[in-house]
């Protein structure tokens, strides 16, 4: 099995909702419910966060965060790109001797995903032939049956017009959409690449109830109300 770090980024700022990462849900931090998932699952050599606010450094430290650190400013902007912030984690590893074969990234903004949603991704990373995996949900929308876009002249039309015409929904090809439940990749691919899709991915389907990213108040609503009904099922 490849030698594993779990990664969790959390920056301060957050135009939708102020200080997400460390907003209370159910009762905690959101990112220590990230950190707790990922401190449970006993094939990560360890936990790292990566974070421009000292504030979260400290509480990712309190809940068993084993290496946060600390970001360049530029790299926690609303422009940053998610993958130079994953590049600079593995600079940070290779400049305090740490290494690894594979990053998992687990975005606190998922706090709905479960252990095996983890597992399964990394058993389908370990099956090779692949620079890295992430988590998709059945898309609800197809563009190949009712999707549109919308023409110059402020007319509409099917966004991929099937060939042949497409009916049914049950016809139509199946799509996906992206989750931050987990990226599990390879480090020379983040090295080497530019961005996730220069590569050859592979996908896990998770189901919808685990997948919800939060990134406005009402998910964070949504996402609390799923995770309480939860627990009230399973008590």
């Amino acid at each position: 099995m490849a030698n594993y770090k779990a990664l969790i980024c959390a920056r301060g700022g957050s135009k939708g909702i102020n200080k997400k990462n460390i907003k209370p849900f159910c009762g905690k931090p959101l990112i220590s419910h990230t950190i707790e998932l990922a401190l449970s699952i006993e094939v990560f050599d360890s936990v790292i966060v990566s974070t421009d606010d000292e504030n979260i450094a400290s509480i990712a430290l309190d809940h068993g965060a084993s290496d946060p650190f600390i970001r360049p400013a530029e790299l926690a902007s609303d422009t940053a790109r998610e993958w130079d912030v994953w590049r600079h984690c593995l600079h940070h590893l290779a400049e305090t001797d740490q290494q690894t074969d594979a990053l998992v990234i687990l975005p606190p903004t998922s706090p709905l995903r479960t252990v095996n949603n983890v597992l399964d991704s990394m058993s389908i990373f370990e099956q090779g032939d692949c620079d890295g995996v992430f988590c998709v949900t059945e898309a609800h929308r197809n563009p190949e049956f009712n999707m549109v876009r919308i023409r110059d002249d402020n007319s509409a039309e099917i966004a991929i017009k099937g060939q042949p015409d497409i009916y049914r929904r049950q016809d139509a090809p199946a799509y996906y959409d992206m989750t931050t439940v987990c990226y599990i990749m390879k480090t020379e691919f983040i090295i080497q690449a530019d961005r996730m899709m220069d590569g050859r991915m592979r996908a896990n389907i998770v189901a919808p109830e685990n997948a919800v990213d939060i990134d406005t108040p009402l998910d964070f609503k949504w996402a609390e109300f799923l995770a309480m009904n939860k627990v009230a099922e399973n008590s």
